[in-house]
Order: C-alpha cells, then sequence, then structure tokens
C-alpha cells in the first residue's frame, strides 16, 4: 500500500501548510480500478468511454456530502462515499490518469487538483470552483472539458442566471463564517460569473437532443433557485439506444444509473434543463 498523511509537493501561497491531503493509505478501490483499467486496456477507449467505466466501478457507494469542507483547505478526496460533484470529478480524473499512463495516487489528487481549482493552482476556499458554471468555465479555458451547449439544437440562453448564494448567505459557509474577509473575494467571482453566457437545453427539448449525447458527457442541472446556477450534477450513461444520468443520487442516497435522461430533469419541478461538458481527451 502506498502510505503517507500529506505531501508538500504543491505547495503554493500557504507557508508550511500542505495543500493536497492524502489517506493514511492508497484506498483499495483506487487502486482495483487503475489494475482493472490497465489489465483491460482502457487507455485505448475514449476518454468518455474511460469516465463511465471508472464511474461504472464506483456505483452503489453511498451518497455523503461535505467531504470537502475543513480547514484549512486542502484538498481532500473520498472512496467511502460521493457528492454528485466529486462523483464525476473522480470518475473524471482518474480517467485522466488512465489516459496519460500516470496512475499513482499522487498523479490522482493532482489531477484533482488541478481540475478543482481557479487556473489549477489551490491558495485558499476561494480558489476552489464553488459553482458549477465556474468550474465548467474554468475547465473549458485549461482544455479538461468542452462546453458543448451552444452547438446543440434548441439551446437558450440561461433565463435569470444570478449566482450570488454564497456571499449572501455567508453563516451556511463555515470557511467564510471563520473568515469574513473572504466573502468579497467570493462576490467578485460571482460578477464575474453572472457576467459570461449560459446557454442550456431547455428541458422541453432535452429528448431529441439526447442522441448526440456521448458516455461520459457531463450534465449540469439548471435551476430556477435564486442565486444557483446549477442544482445537480451527473454523467451520461448510454444503456443500448437509452441516454441515463449516472449520478450520486442525494434523495437515493446511492451512486447509481437512474432514468432516462429527459425523463429524470422533467420529474423535478424547479429544474430548468442542461449544460453539457464534454471531457477532453489529453
Amino acid at each position: 500500500m502506498n502510505r503517507r498523511i500529506f505531501t508538500s509537493s504543491l505547495l503554493l501561497s500557504i507557508p508550511f501548510i500542505p495543500t493536497i491531503l492524502f489517506a493514511e493509505e492508497t484506498p483499495k478501490k483506487y487502486l482495483d480500478i487503475v489494475a482493472m483499467a490497465k489489465k483491460q486496456d482502457w487507455a485505448a477507449l475514449p476518454i468518455g468511454e474511460v469516465v463511465v467505466k471508472v464511474g461504472s466501478q464506483l456505483k452503489g457507494l453511498p451518497y455523503v456530502g461535505g467531504t470537502l469542507e475543513g480547514e484549512p483547505e486542502v484538498c481532500r478526496t473520498s472512496f467511502s462515499g460521493l457528492d454528485c460533484v466529486t462523483f464525476f470529478e473522480t470518475s473524471l480524473c482518474i480517467a485522466r490518469c488512465i489516459k496519460k499512463g500516470t496512475t499513482s495516487y499522487d498523479d490522482f489528487m493532482n489531477e484533482v487538483t488541478f481540475t478543482r481549482y481557479r487556473n489549477g493552482k489551490l491558495t485558499d476556499y476561494t480558489s476552489r470552483l464553488h459553482y458549477t458554471a465556474d468550474w465548467i468555465a474554468n475547465n473549458e479555458e485549461k482544455k479538461v472539458v468542452q462546453n458543448i451547449t451552444s452547438t446543440l439544437k434548441g439551446n437558450k440562453p440561461f433565463p435569470n442566471f444570478g449566482v450570488g448564494f454564497m456571499s449572501t448567505n455567508s453563516k451556511y459557509y463555515p470557511a467564510l463564517v471563520s473568515n469574513p474577509n473572504l466573502i468579497p473575494v467570493i462576490s467578485k467571482q460571482e460578477k464575474a460569473v453572472n457576467q459570461r453566457k449560459h446557454p442550456i437545453i431547455p428541458k422541453n427539448a432535452i429528448a431529441p437532443i439526447e442522441n448526440d449525447l456521448q458516455n461520459g458527457d457531463i450534465i449540469a442541472i439548471a435551476t430556477s433557485k435564486k442565486g444557483l446556477d446549477y442544482a445537480h450534477t451527473g454523467m451520461i450513461y448510454k444503456d443500448g439506444v437509452t441516454t441515463r444520468f449516472f449520478h450520486a443520487s442525494s434523495t437515493k442516497k446511492i451512486v447509481m444509473i437512474d432514468a432516462r435522461l429527459s425523463d429524470y430533469i422533467n420529474s423535478v419541478s424547479h429544474y430548468l434543463g442542461i449544460a453539457i461538458a464534454r471531457p477532453l481527451e489529453v
């Protein structure tokens, strides 16, 4: 087993504080996935297919929220429970490692840091890409994904887009309660997000474009709730001719392959539609 508690290989602007937090030992689940990938030569597959293969090995894990929180801000991962973001993030980052042929646990943690934090650099709590809209935009700049939403038939502007929940509800975020000086930074980031264009496929236009979606496409579900951008995330799973939603379900409390995508989106009243981020080859 690869044992370690901390590594200081990516120390950035916080002196003497490690920015990557490692588990006591490399999780067996991770070792099993990379061993299977090597045995079955997943690296030869398109990256979206690899994302789904990795995700399929995480199926059945419990839904657990809040695993990223804690002070100081360090890069945390878990293989004992995932939420909707850490599910697609973990699947994507392991897939990127497999495609690169660099599959040590250090390599995986570096990939998570690169995708999770603004421009791939962890400094403090505000460097984390908290809003999914910001995650998509920044990872498009880093050439991790391509936002293909505007290329699909039926796309429309996100109606009444205006993130601001974090800065106006800072009491819900322990890091902002402890460090109120970070709230103006979050507010500035929210304003920058709001200045961008955010196309979505409205819920009534999803069924006609399902055949255009591919395994491993990351799905962000737009919400009508004030101050938020996307309420939930997951990925595409192609089950024969059916395009299904693969996610960590907060209602069923498990990582699972759910219903047909359009049926799932139409089942929730505050869902407005979806944005699609397609993983790019490394």
